[in-house]
């Protein structure tokens, strides 16, 4: 068998760890010119879910490497617009299971999570690789061609594109990504010892800055285990696109911190200096869209893994690790596949039917999420200040509110139950 992946981002990348890990011939065709040629973002939240699918795809010394470039993923805080301190969900609450190396979760840098799952496959990514089309041969083979005239023909073609997918966009065009009512400012602020003092809780673990407007501030600290690279806070301000300039997405960094600063005007002192001193070159702007895989259709030999088939809103971490599941249950059936288990159609087949399932409930899972940090109103604002508290005061209501709403989209499907299982007898 022959795969060809169209896209070396994380989720494309870990496929072709799996892959080449089983003995599969894997080529990654990358429009980049070299790692690092364009803004690879912030960190990236890895839940349960993506650390199962890192585990399994990567060799035991790429694992350990994660391991030891990633940070502690910490607890979930929601506090006031002041700072004022509302409740603290425990890592315990979130993921139970998080004993277990693979079943916990984590703050990794994407640039260094790319860099990687690059390590090992020198001679399977191929950079400034355009994607233009694809044609499926009478051999039943699948040829894709390039904006350099370079061809690449597998056995198997997986759109890793992401959101703007021209594998996609050729192969399920109905599939078509919408505006999901949300933009977000994200900003990188050093956690210095000065940063630290100002904004403790901040400086540690996630949290949410619940506010009675129409947007929210997300946080999170990424610490580097031994010093790997230096310390910062990612901090996302969300919020309905009519509250900021039309032109958001186009704004550079100063005309971005000037925006952000009328939005978040009457909060802590601090906290609007912090977000004013952000670094000026880090400050990027993004509206939000979403896309579910819709309803079934006839498998071939290609297929769709990651924001290419199921865009959804960064809300809830969902989105990386749901592409990195796909990149999980794909190598585990086309390496079935392979080895002459199944038909390679009827692994595909098996794969987008699971991928339909999780994938469309994760969609949904995201925006739900935004709809419900968005919601605003003097009665909400306090009637969730208050249950907060509350869910503080008494660990069974607090455990009982948030378990379920971060568990449950980490929770193993059967094939991934199995395979803790056979980890673990």
């Amino acid at each position: 068998m022959n795969v060809v992946i169209i896209g070396g981002g994380i989720g494309g990348l870990c496929l072709a760890q799996g892959l080449r890990r089983a003995g599969i011939d894997v080529t990654v065709h990358e429009r980049d010119r070299a790692p690092g040629s364009r803004w690879e973002g912030y960190r990236i939240h890895i839940n349960p879910v993506g650390a199962r699918a890192l585990h399994a795809c990567l060799s035991d010394a790429g694992w350990q490497d994660f391991l030891v470039t990633a940070g502690p993923g910490g607890d979930f805080g929601f506090l006031t617009e002041q700072l004022d301190q509302l409740v603290i969900v425990e890592e315990s609450i979130m993921y139970p299971d998080g004993a277990d190396p693979a079943e916990s979760h984590y703050a990794a840098d994407r640039a260094t999570l790319r860099r990687l799952l690059l390590t090992g496959l020198e001679d399977v990514v191929q950079f400034g690789a355009e994607f233009v089309g694809y044609e499926q041969r009478p051999d039943g083979r699948v040829e894709a061609t390039f904006a350099d005239g370079r061809t690449a023909v597998g056995d198997v073609l997986v759109g890793a594109d992401g959101a703007a997918s021209r594998v996609r966009r050729q192969y399920l065009p109905h599939v078509r990504p919408i505006d999901a009512g949300a933009v977000s400012v994200a900003h990188k602020i050093w956690l210095t010892d000065e940063v630290r003092a100002a904004l403790p809780r901040l400086g540690t673990g996630m949290n949410i800055v619940n506010v009675n407007a129409p947007c929210f501030l997300f946080t999170s600290a990424f610490e580097p285990p031994g010093g790997a690279s230096r310390p910062y806070l990612l901090c996302a301000l969300v919020t309905r696109p009519d509250v900021l300039p039309p032109d958001l997405t186009e704004l550079d960094g100063d005309a971005l911190r000037a925006a952000v600063d009328v939005l978040v005007a009457g909060w802590h002192p601090q906290l609007r200096r912090a977000l004013a001193e952000s670094d000026p070159e880090s400050r990027n702007a993004i509206a939000f869209r979403a896309a579910e895989p819709g309803p079934p259709w006839p498998s071939t030999s290609v297929t769709l893994i990651g924001d290419a088939i199921h865009l959804m809103p960064p809300i809830g971490g969902l989105g990386g690790n749901t592409a990195l599941r796909d990149a999980h249950l794909l190598t585990r059936l086309l390496t079935a596949a392979a080895g002459g288990e199944q038909d390679t159609l009827a692994a595909i087949g098996e794969y987008e039917s699971d991928m339909r399932e999780y994938g469309t409930a994760a969609v949904r899972s995201a925006l739900a999420q935004k709809e419900q940090a968005l919601s605003y109103g003097v009665v909400a604002t306090a009637g969730a200040r208050t249950w907060f508290r509350l869910c503080a005061a008494v660990p069974a209501l607090r455990r009982r509110t948030f378990g379920e709403s971060y568990a449950g989209p980490a929770a193993p499907r059967p094939w991934e139950r199995e395979l803790a299982m056979m980890r673990d007898p």
